[in-house]
């Protein structure tokens, strides 16, 4: 592409040189030579201060605003094309002189060399910006669809190749490699760290299940010991408690599993003053009689 540049500066040389004679002729000391790349320093300052208004937007989207620019590399192409073929229309013509015209092609390629450098500061960072959002759309897709992790990686892969591909300037020896090379990088330990995360997690509910297994397996030993001790159990449980009135007596009966206890106890009553002498009532009835009743199956 430099080249292609450079040819059609010279083809644009050769018409200026038609219309405008040189002025130096076969200089026979420095002085002309001098004063001729003087004037093309000139032309190039002019060109690279108008080539910088366009840079500088591009810089406010990429840096200031962290926006990645779309066509990146088309329009920092075009930004140098028209910067050599200004150079070519404006700068004085060399003529036949030899050192004219080394001087003329190197004030070129001074002047590619200008624009592209922060042209390529700011490809670095556009380059950044595409990694990122890539792997924000690896993380995503891992994580909200059910793409494996190997789907993941290539649809990021790809997403941030193209991207990066339009970000390029042909021809300038830019490159996304290292970029892509430490995406790839970045989304396999990813990809790893959360492989090692399942497998934890996966070795925990095992070893929960392989304890849940063995407490059920106690229990049926011990539902097995007490049937032998104490016979089939009755899958009745029966439960009763009764106040006598007017005492702090309290007795409880229970029948669980086969068996029947009794309890008698002293509680005062604590709410007897509230309810007079002989409470609501004289005999059994739902405030002085508690009554329970489960049935396993």
């Amino acid at each position: 592409m430099r080249l292609a540049l450079i040819t059609i500066a010279c083809l644009a040389v050769s018409t200026s040189a038609a219309r405008l004679p040189s002025p130096f002729g076969v200089p026979r000391g420095g002085s002309a030579v001098s004063d001729y790349a003087g004037l093309c320093e000139a032309v190039k300052g002019t060109i690279v201060e108008k080539a910088g208004q366009s840079i500088e937007n591009l810089r406010r989207s990429i840096i200031d605003e962290g926006t990645a620019v779309t066509d990146f590399g088309a329009k920092a192409d075009a930004i140098c094309s028209q910067a050599l073929e200004e150079f070519a229309q404006s700068a004085p013509a060399p003529g036949e002189n030899a050192l004219a015209l080394s001087t003329y092609d190197r004030k070129l390629e001074d002047l590619e060399a200008t624009l592209d450098a922060p042209l390529q500061v700011l490809y670095l960072r556009q380059l950044a910006l595409l990694r990122e959002k890539a792997l924000q759309t690896y993380r995503v897709n891992t994580r909200v669809t059910e793409a494996s992790d190997y789907e993941a990686m290539l649809q990021a892969d790809s997403q941030f190749t193209r991207a990066a591909e339009d970000a390029t300037r042909e021809g300038a020896g830019w490159d996304y490699a290292g970029e892509r090379s430490y995406l790839q990088s970045v989304m396999n330990d990813v990809a790893s760290t959360r492989k090692k995360l399942i497998d934890v997690q996966m070795k925990s509910a095992e070893k929960h299940q392989t304890a849940l297994q063995f407490l059920q397996q106690q229990q049926q030993i011990i539902q097995q010991l007490q049937m032998q001790l104490y016979g089939q159990t009755s899958p009745w449980n029966l439960g009763v408690a009764y106040r006598i009135p007017d005492t702090n007596f309290n007795l409880q009966g229970s029948y669980q599993q086969g068996k029947t206890n009794l309890q008698l106890s002293c509680v005062p009553d604590e709410y007897a003053p509230m309810l007079g002498p002989n409470g609501f009532t004289n005999g059994v009835g739902p405030g002085n009689l508690g009554l329970s009743l489960n049935l396993s199956l």
